[in-house]
């Protein structure tokens, strides 16, 4: 099992290590369909981490508690879950603390604090994050962590700065954060990346634009396209662009950072967020859509309160354009429907017109040529653009016309008595009736064909209905289908279906009586049957 979960995981980072490579290439016009492809595909690369974080998760429950691996794996966790699911990191960083709180070993309580307090920071957990801090002599720190925990420090005070509403608390705040960034710059190895991107900070935030790109240009041609670290320099480089007003190129590295976030499934991110805001204010609000309501699903499985206030602003407002431009094509919509609608009635009485000018031109064979000519264009006018209802009303015109016909030659044949038979009989009114029934049945199965299943399930088990071979509805379920469709005056339905007033209200109570929900919810719940 562990063979096959490496060997899967292998072929799975090498493919990811292929796509990856090619956001370095990407061309500056071909971000966007490479873009959706990713977020097409992102459950895949969720896949690849899920498959990496079990493998661990196996080697972990193996371990010692008692041994270093174990405060090593329980580490390699915490990189697994820091940018994919918060709480699951703190919960990893709490348990080395404690491993390293019950070993004394001051130097791994201390590493862990700080990572702990960077992340707590990162979301929103501010107090949480101090009181670790605090717990730090940083007179006793190694020289190896004391720029992290500078850092740390910087960090929380700058995120305190941003999101206080105290606007005196804020300047103290930022002050904060500003004297542990030189306390950093001072410990710092002028080789280091981090160096560099404190370097690029500075230069950007003091104008020195040009700088800060020659920074960068050194950053990014040290990075690999398949990092965490690239996806962090794209995106810094996007910020230089913004400040430089060059929105094409701020848009392609957010684009190139947030493939690469996507790719290694990297759910605690800014670039798509950001990149959606851009699309927003360009007007492409579909695009700007979609990448912000996929950025708002990473950010809740991520998991940190921060983050859902950082995107919750804009996806509000994108959400709310959306939905606005949606109904503006759905008035539009409603227009052509209504147009089509008038259209067709025209079109019906056009029909209608050329119908009775053929009987005028009958007469004559020329003209009858020329009448049959128009009735077979009407003919596929009809069939082309009027639907089932249309050839409902020309099949019974056509009835008509020859039961007129019929009556015509009996009169004038004299057989008056035959004639008076026929008319006495209810045969063709039966068989008319009949095939209206027939015309509902199907034309409402064809809007509602699971209506008799749903309807039976809200009646007792052995009082539902059973239709015999043959027939789509009986009486009871063309009563409830009637009032399905909006028709529950007993009288209009009693019309319909040529029973009296009194025997439609008899059939509801009745079935009403089988129900096995509440009597006064029955038909509630018949019309919300789809």
């Amino acid at each position: 099992m562990k063979i096959k979960l490496l060997i899967f995981l292998g072929l799975a980072l090498a493919g990811i290590r292929g796509m990856s490579a090619q956001a370095g290439t990407l061309p500056i016009d071909g971000w966007e369909s490479a873009l959706d492809e990713a977020i097409g595909a992102h459950k895949e690369y969720v896949a690849v981490r899920e498959v990496r974080i079990e493998a661990l998760r196996q080697q972990l429950a193996q371990t010692d508690k008692a041994t270093t691996d174990y405060f090593r794996l329980n580490a390699e966790m915490y990189q697994e879950y820091k940018a994919y699911i918060c709480d699951s990191a703190l919960y990893y960083l709490s348990r080395n603390l404690r491993w390293a709180q019950q070993h004394e070993d001051r130097e791994a309580a201390d590493e862990t604090r700080i990572r702990r307090a960077h992340l707590m920071s990162a979301a929103g957990m501010y107090k949480e994050a101090s009181e670790d801090l605090e717990k730090i002599n940083p007179g006793e720190l190694s020289s190896r962590l004391l720029p992290d925990y500078y850092e740390c420090y910087r960090h929380l005070y700058g995120e305190l700065g941003v999101y206080t509403q105290d606007t005196f608390r804020r300047g103290r705040y930022y002050s904060l954060s500003a004297g542990y960034g030189d306390s950093l710059m001072q410990v710092l190895s002028p080789t280091s990346a981090f160096y560099l991107e404190r370097r690029e900070m500075e230069a950007s935030a003091s104008r020195q634009l040009e700088e800060a790109l020659k920074i960068n240009d050194t950053r990014l041609a040290s990075v690999r396209p398949d990092t965490p670290e690239y996806a962090l320099v794209t995106y810094h480089r996007s910020m230089l662009y913004r400040l430089l007003g060059d929105r094409e190129q701020e848009k392609y590295y957010l684009a190139l950072s947030a493939l690469t976030d996507i790719r290694l499934a990297i759910t605690d991110h800014a670039s798509l967020w950001t990149l959606a805001q851009l699309l927003y204010e360009e007007g492409d609000i579909e695009r700007a859509y979609r990448y912000i309501r996929f950025s708002w699903s990473e950010t809740n499985h991520y998991n940190a309160r921060s983050r859902s206030l950082q995107t919750a602003g804009i996806l509000s407002l994108i959400d709310l354009t959306y939905q606005a431009m949606q109904e503006k094509q759905n008035e539009r919509l409603r227009f052509y429907l209504l147009l089509i609608s008038v259209l067709s009635l025209l079109l019906v009485i056009a029909i209608v017109w050329i119908y009775r000018q053929m009987k005028h031109l009958s007469v004559a064979r020329s003209h009858l040529e020329q009448a049959n000519e128009q009735l077979q264009m009407s003919n596929h006018i009809k069939e082309e653009y009027i639907g089932r209802f249309l050839k409902l009303c020309s099949a019974y015109i056509d009835r008509l016309d020859a039961y007129r016909r019929m009556v015509n030659k009996k009169l004038s044949g004299g057989q008056t008595e035959e004639l008076l038979k026929m008319v006495r009989s209810r045969d063709v009114l039966d068989t008319d009736l009949k095939e209206l029934y027939e015309n509902f049945d199907t034309a409402f199965l064809h809007l509602f064909p699971d209506f008799v299943g749903k309807f039976n399930k809200l009646l007792q088990p052995e009082e539902r209905i059973v239709l015999r071979k043959g027939e789509l509805l009986n009486t009871e379920l063309r009563i409830f289908a009637l009032i399905r469709l909006g028709i529950d005056d007993s009288s209009q339905i009693a019309e319909f279906l040529r029973y009296s007033v009194n025997t439609i209200y008899n059939y509801r109570a009745k079935v009403k009586n089988k129900a096995c929900i509440s009597r006064d919810d029955f038909e509630t719940c018949v019309m919300k049957i789809r």
